[in-house]
């Protein structure tokens, strides 16, 4: 599909980052409201002195540089967190675009769209869970769970529109076998595994296993080294002792973007060079 054109390609990839980085903007007030529960409703106010946000204050990236980082009325302190996860957001928006294997996952231009609002909602989950985690050492249901209804409900209508229907068997599959394995290690030590992580599990191998086996075999592993290696980092340089806890989610979900974005051509380069290929 889109990668036969490389200029709609590019186009598709801006378009998209555009979108991701609008889209960053409602993550920051998730990631900020729902640990605290403020209505997503609300409108936006300064958390210094709770002036409301004008509209061409709240524009993503550029508000923030125009204002230079600080609030309009009171001029406390914005975080520049809250540009760099729109940035964020909208770079993995834009590499979900360019880097999913069209062919593979959705065969014409409809069941395409399904696939790409699926993974997106599941980029903007991931990052709002992200922060959230890192923040509380939480990972809410309120966006948790949602995701398993549009994940399963877009890739679905992606089947009826012409996708192969055993991806989406395989998706219910990936997501079976990682949530399995992540409640047993809650089981056997439940101190090291959260529920949370339990549940998100399920909606990462739910992604994982639509794009195929090697994606959730790469994703589920690199979650385990990459979050070894934070811990190994901290214990080095003594800002952490073996029995502190740390927060699993976001290396949960580094090794399941790992494994879209990359999963496949981390496989064959496995197998390549152990010789198995």
């Amino acid at each position: 599909m889109l990668r036969s054109d490389p200029s709609l390609l590019g186009l598709s990839a801006l378009l998209a980052g555009l979108f991701g980085v609008i889209i960053g903007s409602f993550v920051n007030v998730v990631a900020y409201r729902v640990p605290t529960r403020i209505s997503l409703l609300r409108e936006s106010r300064c958390p210094g002195c709770e002036t409301p946000v004008k509209p061409w204050q709240n524009v993503p990236v550029f508000s923030w540089l125009a204002l230079r980082g600080r609030c309009a009325s009171c001029k406390e302190r914005i975080s520049v967190r809250y540009p760099l996860v729109e940035l964020i957001t909208g770079a993995l928006f834009a590499a979900i675009t360019v880097l999913l294997p069209w062919q593979q996952v959705a065969p014409n231009l409809a069941a395409g769209v399904c696939v790409l609002l699926a993974f997106w909602w599941f980029a903007g989950s991931s990052v709002a869970l992200t922060l959230i985690d890192l923040d509380t050492k939480r990972l809410p249901d309120a966006i948790v769970l949602p995701g398993y209804a549009v994940g399963v409900g877009l890739l679905t209508l992606a089947c009826v529109l012409g996708a192969d229907w055993w991806a989406l068997l395989r998706a219910g599959a990936g997501a079976a076998i990682l949530f399995g394995l992540y409640a047993l290690l809650w089981f056997v030590r439940p101190g090291a595994m959260g529920m949370g992580d339990v549940k998100l599990a399920g909606l990462v191998g739910l992604h994982l296993g639509w794009l195929g086996w090697a994606a959730v075999a790469v994703g589920a592993i690199a979650a385990f080294i990459l979050g070894g290696l934070y811990g190994v980092g901290l214990l080095a340089a003594r800002r952490a002792g073996r029995k502190t806890a740390l927060a699993f989610g976001p290396w949960m979900i580094a090794g399941a973007w790992t494994g879209v974005l990359a999963g496949t051509a981390i496989a064959q380069l496995y197998l390549r060079v152990s010789g198995l290929a």
